[in-house]
Formats: C-alpha cells, structure tokens, sequence
C-alpha cells in the first residue's frame, strides 16, 4: 500500500463534490442513551480527508460503495465494498478518497469517557468481510426515519437495532470458545513472551488455523493481536497511573522503554508520553 501523507493534526477536507449527511445526539437525544455521540453517511469524493488524533470513543465504518484508505493500528490499509472497520477510543485514525474512486460509507462514533468501557476493545476486530451491508441499512433507515415522520417509538427502534448490531459486531468469538479463552488467557498476563507457536498449542490449533481463524475474525495475524492487547493494555496503564515509561513496558511485555514508546507510537499515532500530555 502506497504510504498517503499523514498531517500530525486533526484535519476535515470534505472537497466540492462531497455529499454529507450526519445526525449527533444533541439533535437526537436518543443516540445519547447509548453513547453514541454522531453518525452519518458519507459520498466522499478526493480531496476528502480525515485526521483523528485521539478520538473520544469507539468507531464504526461500513463500506457501501466503491474504495477508499483508512489509517487503521498504524497503518493505510484499502477498504472495499462489503467490509466493515472498527477502532477503539484515543488511537489515531484516518480516511483518504482516492482521486478517482468515489466512495459512500455509512460510519458511527461513540462517546466513552476513559473511566467507561469501550464497546471496541482488547477483544475487538480490526476489520472484517460481514455486517457491514447491514450495519449500513440500519442507518439508512434510520435516516429515513429522522427525515421523514420522526416518530420518537421508530427512531428508537432503529438506534436499538444499531446498538445491537455494534454490540454483536465488536465481540466476535461466540463460534470458538478454545479462541476466545485463548485470549483471555494472553489478556490475563500479557508480560509473557507470546509466540506463534506458544498461541497455537494454548487454544490446540495448528499454527496456520489459529492464523486462519484470526484473519478472518479479527483481521489482524496472532501476534498483531497480541500487540493490539499491549497497546490498549498500555492506555490503560498512561491514564490511570502515573508509573514511568520504564515500568509500563515490562507490564505489557517490553524488556526495552525504547522498543514500547517505538511500538506505541506506530499503532497510537503518537508516543507515550505526548499521549499521556494530551490526556
């Protein structure tokens, strides 16, 4: 993937041809009993571009049409028809229309104090190839509601019926409990040097299944997961304590300050302690 130019601050370009459509909860309050702080669907066309640094909550992006690049765990990745994205809260993203390439998708974002759970989380995907036909439709009809009749019972039908489908779409691992304990066993000492082959023989799957499952369901390798799980691990630790850079690293599985502060900043968007500053 072709690197885009990243600018080191929070930046909006919607462009001439751009087509918008957005509804927040203080125009709909009954966003607001969910967290859900705005939600829309975007026509983007080049220049469109978006920089978050530290978004407040958790994100949600569904792919309707055509193609487009999203900063995603520190990298540009190309995000296509039919897939779905997520983020969790107070990590750099970012969305790029390709000159050329019109791109429609319908996204959410959720307002989650740090002292709040975050529905995306240490558990969480990073993308994937389901949901997002009807993550879409369910704001598209939302949005014909809100247009229409505005009726308060259909609004909260359909924000019920969003929040679910969030809810289902951030906690993958119903279908394979061996994963799922896997992970809670890696989240229970992440101090631990995880290797491939360690992960494997944990859930009693071959190298290449575990790989296999965790592409699909997470769309991260293993060991990416593993490094997701630190990171979030490692906000954690910034926010709520005032330990040193070199004590967090051998919490969250770093023998160096110098390698945790170089692998933050790549997956964060930012180092430690200007994520700790900006707090």
């Amino acid at each position: 993937m072709a690197a885009v130019q990243l600018p080191h601050h929070e930046t909006t370009i919607n462009g001439p041809r751009t087509k918008l459509w957005a509804l927040d909860a203080t125009a709909c309050p009954e966003l607001g009993t969910h967290r859900i702080a705005r939600l829309g669907i975007d026509v983007a066309h080049a220049p469109y571009n978006r920089v978050r640094l530290r978004p407040a909550g958790s994100f949600f992006f569904a792919c309707i049409e055509g193609e487009g690049l999203m900063l995603l765990e520190g990298r540009w990745q190309r995000v296509t028809a039919g897939e779905l994205c997520m983020a969790p809260p107070r990590v750099l993203n970012a969305l790029h229309a390709v000159p050329g390439k019109p791109w429609t998708f319908a996204w959410l974002r959720y307002e989650e104090p740090h002292y709040v759970k975050a529905l995306v989380g240490s558990d969480s995907p990073l993308r994937l190839r389901r949901g997002a036909d009807d993550f879409a439709r369910v704001i598209q009809g939302l949005r014909s509601e809100w247009e229409a009749e505005r009726d308060p019972s259909l609004l909260h039908h359909w924000v019920s019926m969003l929040q679910g489908l969030a809810r289902r779409l951030a906690k993958p691992w119903r279908c394979s409990s061996r994963v799922e304990e896997l992970w809670e066993m890696v989240g229970r000492d992440l101090t631990v040097d995880w290797k491939l082959s360690l992960l494997a023989k944990a859930s009693s799957l071959s190298d290449e299944h575990l790989r296999r499952l965790c592409r699909r369901e997470l769309g991260r390798t293993p060991m990416e997961h593993v490094t997701y799980m630190r990171m979030r691990r490692a906000q954690d630790l910034l926010e709520e304590s005032d330990e040193k850079l070199e004590a967090i690293a051998p919490m969250v599985g770093y023998n160096s300050a110098t390698v945790f502060s170089r692998a933050f900043a790549r997956c964060i968007g930012m180092s430690p302690t200007e994520y700790r500053t900006r707090g």
